[in-house]
């Protein structure tokens, strides 16, 4: 898919991807919009909802918090986020990111460089809450 101009997605109209936890959904990326060096997209989680602990062996991630409250577990040790604030996830570093919070949380992240090939975008090192959903890996909609 090449593009050559630019390209305008809303989340609505993007299938949420639950099988990590939390509704994830990536707006602009290869599949979408034809990116080629990673992908942006949004994370909304309810109270007391996760993503499950992973890494990325090949991107770096970079989340914002919107709105609401997050905890992200990097390796282990807790990062609270409030709304405005961003953090930096570095290349292979296990994170876990959780709502402590009463209230939904929004945050938009991005990955990149992307992955040699989709599968290999993230490894899981917890059990997935909802390992049976039927929805592509984050990062394989190519």
């Amino acid at each position: 898919m090449t593009i050559t101009r630019a390209s305008k997605v809303n989340a609505d109209d993007i299938a949420p991807n639950r099988r990590r936890g939390g509704d994830i959904r990536v707006l602009l990326g290869p599949a979408t919009v034809g990116a080629t060096s990673g992908f942006m997209g949004m994370l909304t989680l309810e109270p007391a909802e996760f993503v499950s602990e992973h890494y990325h062996p090949y991107s770096e991630e970079f989340l914002c918090l919107v709105r609401g409250e997050l905890v992200v577990r990097v390796d282990g040790t807790p990062v609270r986020l409030s709304p405005g604030e961003a953090l930096h996830i570095p290349i292979g570093v296990r994170h876990r990111v959780e709502n402590p919070g009463e209230a939904q949380a929004v945050a938009v992240f991005h990955l990149g460089p992307l992955a040699p090939k989709p599968s290999l975008g993230h490894v899981d090192t917890e059990p997935l809450p909802n390992a049976g959903e039927p929805s592509l890996d984050v990062g394989e909609q190519r």
